[in-house]
């Protein structure tokens, strides 16, 4: 199974990692569309902001609309979902996003388009 990883202290905050993301995704540049986020933190560190696959999203979505795939990744049937946004609510990683322009939230689904971006290495995907 894999997941996303990160190593904080590498992040220079660039955003390209956020800006690949959205672009693939959604087919355009917007930070608020993207499946993970890079805050800056008041003492000027970073913390990047991913899902860990634990699966409290699938847990609480009342129409089952969230499944672990073969490789452990947690994926969204959009055509299933509801839009109740209770997934969102419930993930102790604030890694499950909504747009107000989408029905559906989103999430990160490890494809690794954001590792292939970060300049610094900081985003890799790991097995676990």
């Amino acid at each position: 199974m894999k997941r996303l990883a990160k190593k904080e202290d590498l992040c220079t905050a660039c955003h390209a990692c956020e800006d690949a993301c959205s672009k693939l995704y959604f087919k355009e540049v917007n930070s608020l569309k993207a499946s993970l986020r890079i805050k800056m933190n008041d003492d000027e560190s970073k913390t990047i902001i991913t899902c860990t696959q634990c699966g409290r999203c699938a847990e609480v979505c009342p129409v089952e609309a969230i499944y672990q795939d073969k490789k452990g990744i947690y994926r969204i049937r959009k055509k299933d979902c509801v839009g109740c946004l209770m997934c969102v609510a419930a993930c102790p990683e604030n890694a499950m996003f909504q747009h107000d322009a989408l029905l559906e939230p989103f999430k990160c689904v490890a494809c690794g388009i954001c590792v292939k971006e970060c300049p610094t290495g900081a985003i890799f995907i790991e097995e676990f």
